[in-house]
């Protein structure tokens, strides 16, 4: 794995993408709602020759990082990024007042 690993928002393709180098490794899709407003996060994923060193993590938290920077908030329709606020509860005020998530 190279260490140039970096993660970055592609807005004109809704999503937040993990790259190495000039390749791109993992991302985390989000549909914008309400003008903007909130985004609500359908689906993350890394490449398997990726999978277990946390970059899944790194890459929801810099995308729930950023989401607040903007004053926006989310809808968490991805079963990572459910699990991800489980343990991370410093995020859940980003959560829109009463989503209810569907079961995982």
């Amino acid at each position: 794995m190279s260490e140039r690993i970096e993660i970055v928002h592609v807005p004109e393709h809704h999503r937040y993408e993990l790259r190495d180098g000039a390749r791109r490794i993992g991302m985390a899709l989000y549909r914008l709602q309400e003008d903007g407003a909130v985004y609500a996060f359908d689906h993350t994923e890394v490449d398997e020759g990726y999978s277990g060193l946390g970059l899944a993590s790194r890459l929801v938290g810099f995308a729930l990082d950023d989401v607040r920077a903007k004053g926006a908030r989310i809808r968490p329709y991805c079963p990572y990024v459910r699990a991800f606020l489980r343990r991370h509860p410093e995020y859940r005020d980003l959560v829109v007042d009463g989503f209810v998530a569907p079961e995982d």
